[in-house]
């Protein structure tokens, strides 16, 4: 039997061989005075558990990273978040962020969007294109992507109970561009389950729901290969006031059950599996949050390989986008969210993720101007190229708190799995209201504890400017983006033919009800200039609605 230093080195040599066969960046990775470092740092005597619990960055369990050479082969990409009134005002804010270096779309919807109401209901009114773009049909779709090839750009939507409709949007509008699905790249976040536990923005109830996203995940694994269909969301898991540990265990419980519910289905574990992408926070407890991502990626190859049987490396390795924490933003000084959203970003860098979006400095007092959200971005790419944390990758493995960290980290995590199995799993557990419960005592003793002074918030309950007055310029949506939409939305029902469309919406109940993949009608929906409004009342005829029951 080989001994652990035989072991290591044996590790230690595959890893240098994936180095000389890996890509690496034209640039100079020395230090800013000159000095030679070396693309990774190791033990000299590696302890016993070295190789279980660390490795090599690229090799299992991805502790130290998913890829060999991290960022020294290919930086993160630079994905903000951005959506406001019409899609023509999105698509001018799109084309300015890619001019300035942003190397990714992340598209925000509005309210009546993201809850499946047209423009025009009356649930809509007063709320179209405030908190994002609204997209009510496939037209709207063509004109947010105007001008942009679809197969050369990674495009991620956030989008949750109407995420099948959106998609089949985006969907057609590729093809009507002659982009084959197999090269479109991106992310859907399609989080359902998070709904239910946090951010309450659900439509379906849980059953039918996770039969929406199988449909969603076979689709795509079998025609977009490059398309990640899932992206399971621990970002309002810790925005609506959960601890670090857990938005990691309801976030990782919520990716093994979606990869349970895709394998009931019928599908191969190793065909889905390394199409899914997980969307984390980045808080202000800047170690803490290094450690919650080291640990995400152990947790989750540990149990692909050894629970779910998952035979394929790429379905072991846990790929992830990282948003700093809105939660943190203050309204008082929101200066001072610069410097917040920069130590935030530091932390997700270090901690190895594969896509950053740094929130705008005005976001807790409106949608970010132009100027806010360039500087957003000028905050990532000062960390990546100005601080020298992209040239080593895991620079703080090794480091005694950060492992600690992780390992504690990892073992709160398997707790809560616990509990969550003895309770029957996720479903049973959000029926009974046990996420919502624990996420609301986390949220209760977080404010006690501002309150009491014993966390500083500064600006907030410390270095308080009384009488201060806010100094930069707001964006302000008014209600034209509304009119124009429902304008736009009544002359396309003019112009459609109507018996395309209520033969389309037969054909989409006719799914729900007999067990069809539900992806083909509506896509064929979407090219007949069905809305998104009434592929929902299609969809509800059949699935039903979700009133959560108290539990408080």
């Amino acid at each position: 039997m080989a001994t652990q230093k035989e072991l290591f080195k044996d590790m230690k040599k595959k890893w240098e061989e994936e180095i000389k066969s890996s890509s690496t960046r034209d640039y100079n990775f020395d230090t800013l005075s000159g000095e030679k470092i070396d693309s990774l740092y190791l033990p000299d005597n590696p302890e016993e558990q070295y190789l279980e619990e660390l490795g090599f960055p690229g090799q299992f369990p991805y502790t130290r990273g998913v890829h060999a050479n991290m960022y020294r082969g290919k930086l993160w990409t630079k994905r903000q978040f951005s959506g406001f009134g019409t899609p023509e005002e999105t698509n001018a804010r799109y084309h300015s962020l890619l001019s300035k270096g942003q190397t990714g779309l992340s598209v925000a919807y509005d309210m009546p969007t993201l809850m499946g109401y047209d423009p025009d209901h009356p649930w809509a009114r007063g709320e179209v294109g405030k908190c994002g773009v609204n997209v009510a049909s496939i037209k709207d779709m063509e004109r947010l992507f105007e001008g942009l090839n679809l197969g050369d750009i990674s495009v991620s939507q956030t989008i949750n109970g109407p995420a099948v409709i959106l998609l089949a949007f985006y969907i057609a509008v590729a093809e009507n561009q002659g982009v084959p699905l197999s090269n479109l790249k991106g992310t859907l976040q399609n989080d359902i389950l998070k709904e239910f536990i946090a951010q309450k923005e659900w439509i379906f109830p849980p059953k039918p729901s996770m039969r929406v996203i199988t449909d969603m995940m076979a689709f795509c694994t079998e025609y977009m290969p490059k398309y990640n269909t899932i992206s399971i969301s621990g970002y309002h898991i810790r925005e609506a006031g959960s601890t670090a540990a857990q938005e990691l265990a309801f976030t990782l419980a919520n990716g093994f059950t979606y990869v349970e519910y895709a394998m009931a289905a019928g599908l191969d574990v190793d065909a889905f599996a390394p199409r899914l992408s997980f969307f984390f926070n980045s808080h202000l407890d800047f170690f803490e949050e290094i450690a919650k991502y080291r640990a995400a990626r152990r947790i989750w190859a540990k149990r692909m390989k050894n629970k779910y049987n998952a035979k394929d490396a790429r379905s072991w390795k846990l790929r992830f986008h990282t948003q700093t924490a809105g939660c943190s933003l203050t309204a008082q000084q929101p200066e001072n969210n610069i410097a917040r959203t920069g130590f935030q970003g530091l932390a997700a860098v270090l901690g190895g993720t594969q896509s950053l979006h740094t929130n705008s400095m005005d976001e807790t007092l409106a949608l970010p101007t132009d100027k806010s959200a360039e500087i957003a971005l000028r905050t990532q790419q000062l960390i990546a190229f100005e601080t020298g944390v992209a040239n080593v990758a895991d620079p703080l493995g090794g480091s005694w708190y950060v492992e600690s960290l992780t390992d504690q980290m990892e073992a709160q995590a398997e707790k809560y799995f616990d509990e969550i199995e003895n309770l029957g799993g996720v479903i049973p557990a959000i029926e009974r209201g046990y996420f919502q419960m624990e996420i609301a005592r986390a949220a209760s003793d977080y404010q006690q504890r501002i309150d009491d002074k014993q966390l500083i918030h500064v600006g907030v309950n410390a270095f308080i400017k009384h009488d201060e007055e806010i100094e930069i310029p707001l964006l302000e949506i008014g209600d034209e983006a509304e009119n124009r939409q429902v304008k736009a939305l009544t002359q396309l029902r003019k112009e459609r033919d109507e018996n395309a469309v209520q033969l389309a919406l037969s054909q989409i109940q006719e799914a729900c009800a007999n067990g069809e993949n539900i992806m083909p009608p509506i896509i064929a929906a979407a090219k007949s200039f069905v809305t998104m409004g009434e592929i929902i009342v299609a969809m509800k005829s059949e699935f039903g609605e979700w009133k959560e029951a108290a539990v408080f």
